[in-house]
This record gives C-alpha cells, sequence and structure tokens, in this order.
C-alpha cells in the first residue's frame, strides 16, 4: 500500500481556495483531482481506499474541491433505446465502445441531428421545478465544513459541447455560424433552465459555497474553434448571465476551457471571470509561462498538468521533475490551482499519479 506524505496544513480547504480566488498567500496550492473510472479504481486500490469511498480518497491526496447539485426528482422524459444509455437531463444517447483497458461510453445517435423548427421547439428540457433544492442544502452542510463547496461544473452551461451531444458538432457550429433561429432559440431555453436550477441553488445553500464552475470548450489544440467577433455576439450573452448571477452572490467564477482558449480570457476577466480551468500546456497559447506572463493577477489559472505528458508517457521521476517546474512558475504569483489538464486518463501509470499528488505536496508549500 502507497501512501502520499502530505504537506502540513495550517487553513481550512475553504480558505485555502477562497484565498486563491483572491491571489492571496495560502500554506500550500489547491489540489483537484478528476479521472476516468479505470485509473481511478487503480489509484483507489494503490492507495488502499474504497473507490466509492471519496472522502477518504480526497484526504489521502489533499482534495480541496467539492461540488453540490440539486439532484433531479422528475421523469425521464426521453425514449430508452436498446444498448444505449440516455442522459435524462440533456436527451444524449450513448453506446458502450470496449477497449483494452475496459471501455467507456460514447456519444452516439444525436437526436436532433438535421432537426426541423418543430423538433427543436418539442424537443424536452428539464423544468428547474423538478429538482431537490432542499437535497442540495442537506449536501452542503454535510461537506461544508471539510470541502470548499462550489455549484455548477464544466458542463454548465457549455453551449458547444452540450449541444454538440445531442445534435452533433457540425450542426451545432453551423447554427451558432448562421444564428439560426430555431436551434438558437433551443439552446437558449436549455441554458435557461440551467441558470434557474443554478439559481435556486445558490440562494439555498449560499452560506456554505467558495465559488460557481462554468463550462465551455472552445479551442482546438492548435487554434481557436470559432470567431471572438461570433463568440461575442452569441454565447457571450450566455456566458454573462451565469457570471452575473454568480456575481450578485459575491462568488467567483471559475470556468473549463479546453484546447486553444486563451484568445477569449479579456473577455472573461471584462465579464468578471476570476479563474479558468483545465488549461492544457500543449495548446497553442496555453503554456503556463504564457498565462502567467498575460494574466497573472488577473485569473487564477487551474490545471497545467498535463495529461498527455509525462503523466502517461513518462517516469515517476519525470512528473515529479514536471510538476516542480509548472509549480515553480505558476506559485510565485498566486491564484494557481494544481490539477490535472483534463480527466487523468487510465493510460497513465498509476505510480505517475501518485508521483503527481506527491509533488504538489511537496513543491506546492508557500514559504
Amino acid at each position: 500500500m502507497k501512501k502520499i506524505n502530505k504537506a502540513k496544513e495550517t487553513m481550512t480547504a475553504r480558505e485555502r481556495v477562497e484565498r486563491t480566488f483572491a491571489f492571496e498567500k495560502t500554506d500550500r496550492v489547491t489540489i483537484g483531482y478528476e479521472t476516468n473510472g479505470v485509473i481511478h479504481a487503480k489509484l483507489c486500490a494503490e492507495l488502499g481506499v474504497r473507490p466509492d469511498d471519496k472522502r477518504s480518497l480526497d484526504d489521502a491526496l489533499g482534495v480541496d474541491y467539492a461540488g453540490i447539485n440539486a439532484p433531479y426528482t422528475g421523469k425521464n422524459p426521453y425514449p430508452e433505446k436498446p444498448d444505449r444509455r440516455v442522459d435524462i437531463l440533456e436527451g444524449c444517447y450513448m453506446r458502450w465502445v470496449p477497449n483494452q483497458s475496459g471501455g467507456y461510453w460514447d456519444f452516439c445517435d444525436f437526436p436532433l441531428k438535421d432537426a426541423d423548427d418543430e423538433m427543436f421547439e418539442t424537443y424536452p428540457i428539464p423544468d428547474p421545478d423538478d429538482f431537490d433544492y432542499d437535497a442540495a442544502l442537506a449536501q452542503a452542510k454535510a461537506l461544508s465544513e471539510r470541502y470548499a463547496l462550489h455549484v455548477g461544473n464544466p458542463g454548465v452551461p457549455d453551449v458547444i459541447n452540450s449541444n454538440g451531444r445531442i445534435m452533433g458538432m457540425e450542426d451545432v457550429l453551423v447554427h451558432l455560424l448562421t444564428e439560426d433561429e430555431a436551434a438558437m432559440d433551443f439552446m437558449r431555453r436549455r441554458a435557461g433552465s440551467q441558470l434557474e436550477v443554478m439559481y435556486r441553488t445558490i440562494e439555498k445553500c449560499k452560506d456554505h459555497l467558495s465559488f460557481v464552475w462554468l463550462g465551455e470548450d472552445l479551442g482546438t489544440q492548435l487554434t481557436p474553434m470559432i470567431s471572438l467577433d461570433l463568440y461575442r455576439s452569441v454565447m457571450k450573452p450566455i456566458h454573462k448571465q451565469f457570471i452575473d448571477l454568480a456575481n450578485s452572490y459575491g462568488l467567483p467564477v471559475m470556468i473549463h476551457t479546453c484546447g486553444c482558449s486563451s484568445w477569449v480570457y479579456e473577455d472573461f476577466i471584462e465579464m468578471g471571470v476570476r479563474g479558468v480551468d483545465s488549461l492544457q500546456p500543449e495548446a497553442a497559447n496555453m503554456s503556463p509561462q504564457y498565462l502567467v506572463d498575460h494574466f497573472a493577477g488577473r485569473l487564477t489559472l487551474r490545471g497545467l498538468i498535463s495529461t498527455a505528458g509525462p503523466l502517461a508517457y513518462g517516469t515517476a521521476a519525470e512528473v515529479d521533475e514536471y510538476c516542480r517546474k509548472t509549480l515553480q512558475i505558476c506559485m510565485p504569483h498566486r491564484g494557481y490551482h494544481f490539477a490535472p489538464s483534463h480527466a487523468i486518463q487510465d493510460n497513465s501509470p498509476v505510480e505517475n499519479v501518485i508521483a503527481m499528488y506527491q509533488a504538489a505536496h511537496k513543491y506546492g508549500v508557500y514559504e
């Protein structure tokens, strides 16, 4: 059984996270954890933790965050299909794709691909009344002493990705570019439902929350996915509603942005965003040094530990050195949240994942 030697802590997770968003000195960097199921199970086995025991694993790694959500209590409005899994909040379908590690659920079928106006108008969207906000408050009360709590997640509102799962990526990009009236009305109604659920959850749990987590993938590895003009005309107004909501409660906002996304960060700052997440360092204009040079003191940075570099393909010693260098670049400016650049995949050796989190406690301490 392996054990991570944790840094001495003089702050609670909530204090650590909130001070990081304020660019203030902390005892150590905040720590986040995202993996797929296969590597998660392997890591838990190596650390002697049950895979379903989130609290014990988070304690072993030093994870500082937990999400609060209001459970959906409504009926599934989407038809069941053989050999398919349907997401009852989105209506997207998935099929099981086996691989050498086991397999994964991949999106398929795309029920609104080539949809006409009537299909967009009648496709079910969750009713904000069908969520249990008292259950969200119970979660918050149970977790608030251990974690810094957030509402939202990288999939909210995630206009491109989430609608792409329903209508296909080609269709959603064409609809955004042409501003198709029926498609855009559907996307805005979906975002409106999410916004209302978020509002009610924040209002119920506001005394326990530290930040709001949003998401929007806006880049490929090499270039922006859409133009800045298109972002400003079509997507920025949607994002601004969520950011304004969070800011009205005094909650900092962090937005997940995969790929080459720094081209839009000035607009994020102008809207009141406090942090950006995922931060794939191999993408164009997304290296730690580039982000520090352009945004230090204005945006907190979460991620930058690449899931496609030494973590997957190197040795434990190389992971240690990679993490050390990243921390050396980011820590002097405050505002750095240590985390993988995306969910750690099952091609990463367990010893490398352990080396990653050991490095956070070894090099991520503020003197």
